[in-house]
């Protein structure tokens, strides 16, 4: 027997590569854009939920920091796209280590992290919102100045072709983690804190260096996603949508797998596209429509997508 996700998730990976071709621009590209921004969103969720063993609920709180981070140094301190990303990166990065060790050394797990985490991005969703610095309710709104050197591109196949590249990068690393010690270290955390602290790991130190990994990795969803569509307020930020859809594709695709993400992606997009066509005009039905999904992915696919087994050919 070998897992249907070991098999899917290449050839899709190079099909979504070779999209753009048949594809230059329009609503297709557009939407396999925020399918790849949602795989790089789920992966970072993935890498501590999945490996870590440590459920977010605020994972927008990373994503949103990236986002936020990015506009605010191009719009009111005339930064360089490309540094305001690199700058963006690591505040999220640095966020997500303040979190985690801030949270981790009270010795919260479980539900309370989750609940934790879920606080942490409403505090930030308010504060975003109250100041006129961060756009106040309105958000941010990054002038538009074609060119490389603004990281906004006239052919819209390169921010796709970046972003296809965080995936790839994405999956690598977990692949990375699977196989280094210190992934060895993060497996013996998730699966009994206690023992592996009686073999000599440190559990706060692996979890926060976890934690801060997850969250450079959605703080460049977050920057992405700023840069390919020029625009960021609170709610796209910092709201609950995006916490659930990172959640929500590494457990439709399979946790603690490298593919997982990227396959759970792609289901969740395209089921969101087909709700969205024939009840669009229903507020939160996408929302409503991601917590029936996973009701039933806990109920009758634990482990995902990627967790489907096929038999090997004769």
């Amino acid at each position: 027997m070998t897992r249907w996700g070991a098999r899917a998730g290449p050839p899709l990976l190079l099909m979504l590569g070779a999209l753009p071709f048949a594809f230059p621009s329009g609503f297709v590209l557009t939407t396999a854009t925020l399918l790849l921004l949602t795989a790089i969103l789920g992966q970072s969720w993935n890498i501590l939920g999945g490996y870590g063993g440590q459920s977010s609920f605020g994972h927008a709180l990373f994503y949103g920091t990236g986002a936020f981070t990015t506009a605010l140094l191009q719009v009111r301190f005339g930064w360089n796209a490309w540094v305001a990303a690199a700058a963006a990166i690591g505040a999220g990065t640095l966020v997500g280590a303040a979190a985690g060790a801030l949270v981790f050394r009270q010795g919260l797990r479980g539900s309370y992290f989750a609940l934790v985490t879920l606080a942490f991005a409403e505090i930030a969703r308010v504060l975003v919102a109250s100041f006129d610095i961060t756009g106040g309710g309105f958000g941010l709104l990054v002038p538009l100045h074609r060119g490389a050197a603004s990281f906004q591109f006239s052919d819209p196949r390169l921010p796709y072709w970046i972003a296809w590249t965080v995936v790839l990068a994405g999956v690598l690393l977990t692949i990375g983690i699977e196989r280094s010690r210190f992934g060895a270290r993060l497996a013996a955390v998730r699966e009994n804190e206690d023992a592996a602290r009686a073999l000599g790991i440190a559990p706060v130190q692996v979890k926060t260096v976890c934690t801060a990994i997850s969250a450079g990795l959605a703080a460049t969803a977050g920057v992405l996603y700023l840069q390919i569509f020029l625009f960021i307020d609170a709610a796209n930020g910092f709201g609950v949508g995006v916490s659930v859809q990172a959640l929500l594709a590494p457990i439709l695709g399979g946790l603690a797998t490298p593919w997982g993400a990227l396959l759970g992606a792609l289901a969740l997009r395209l089921m969101a596209e087909m709700v969205h066509a024939v009840a669009g005009g229903l507020a939160g039905i996408d929302l409503a429509l991601f917590g029936v999904i996973l009701i039933l992915i806990l109920r009758f696919a634990p482990g995902g997508i990627a967790g489907i087994r096929l038999r090997r050919d004769a």
